[in-house]
């Protein structure tokens, strides 16, 4: 069994991003700036947020931080990003989620302009993606991806099973691994709340990507010996055991997984720390589309 370490990948991709911008800086080119939209005062968005800000000054990035009150109307919101699509200091930037719920997360989404979508969630770079036109690809798949590469796992003809159907996670990575791409070529099925045979289809996957936000819902006798499981699942899970009082589980009971599999990912340390790193890879790649 081989843990893939998120964390080491992370910090790779993050020192690769540093490079480029150090060699943009000798060229007198643009540096790279992320802007973030923050609405209200939720506790993990805001940690998030604050961990994307660090990550900028690690890699020599500009950051901004736009903050909101949750009782901002739609329009005025709207409004607030349209300053920053016009704003050309501003390269990428992304609309925190959640937003509260009277606002509606799509339309606000979409108003996002598609050049400075590096979240990747506007339709227009959906749409790319699903048809293989190079584009921003939302972060946490683009990290999937890259974790799979860079521990060269095989994916050309495996049974993939994809858990969870998000428009964030689930449905993005099952288009980009059947794709006719070297770290593609799959064979994906999309699982979800009413699939009636999961433990069938598990047992019978080469490739497992969980996504549901079930606390160790997958156990080592639902998984085939040998095979590659990816953890995305990220759960709060009371723990009086912890001086915080809970711990953090993901979607895979890692105790009695990681005994069969050949290839997994841990909770925290495997997918999360890429997200961030896919983030500023895509503001990078937005700011050299206008060198």
């Amino acid at each position: 069994m081989k843990i893939i370490d998120g964390k080491k990948v992370s910090i790779e991709v993050l020192d690769e991003i540093k490079s480029s911008v150090d060699n943009r800086v000798k060229n007198n080119l643009k540096i790279p700036h992320l802007a973030a939209i923050l609405v209200g005062n939720d506790g993990p968005s805001k940690t998030y947020v604050n961990s994307k800000i660090k990550a900028c000054e690690r890699v020599g990035f500009k950051s901004s931080l736009f903050k909101y009150s949750d009782s901002i109307s739609e329009n005025d919101l709207i409004d607030e990003i349209q300053k920053i699509n016009n704003n050309d200091d501003i390269d990428g930037f992304i609309v925190q989620l959640p937003l509260p719920k009277d606002i509606n997360q799509e339309k606000i989404l979409s108003q996002v302009d598609p050049y400075k979508d590096v979240d990747g969630f506007h339709p227009i770079n959906y749409g790319k993606m699903a048809l293989g036109i190079d584009t921003f690809l939302p972060a946490t798949p683009a990290g999937i991806i890259e974790l799979i590469e860079r521990s060269k796992i095989q994916t050309a003809g495996k049974k993939c099973l994809v858990i969870g159907r998000s428009q964030i996670v689930g449905r993005p990575i099952s288009i980009l691994l059947s794709q006719n791409k070297i770290f593609g070529n799959a064979t994906v099925t999309v699982a979800h709340s009413r699939t009636s045979n999961l433990e069938e289809l598990c047992l019978e996957s080469d490739l497992i990507i969980s996504a549901i936000g079930k606390p160790e819902f997958i156990k080592g006798d639902m998984v085939k010996k040998g095979s590659t499981i990816i953890d995305v699942g990220i759960t709060r899970v009371d723990d009086s055991s912890s001086h915080k009082g809970y711990r953090i589980a993901g979607d895979v009971d890692f105790n009695s997984v990681s005994s069969r599999v050949g290839f997994i990912t841990p909770v925290p340390g495997g997918v999360g720390p890429m997200t961030i790193a896919m983030l500023l890879k895509n503001t990078l790649k937005a700011c050299s589309l206008s060198d």
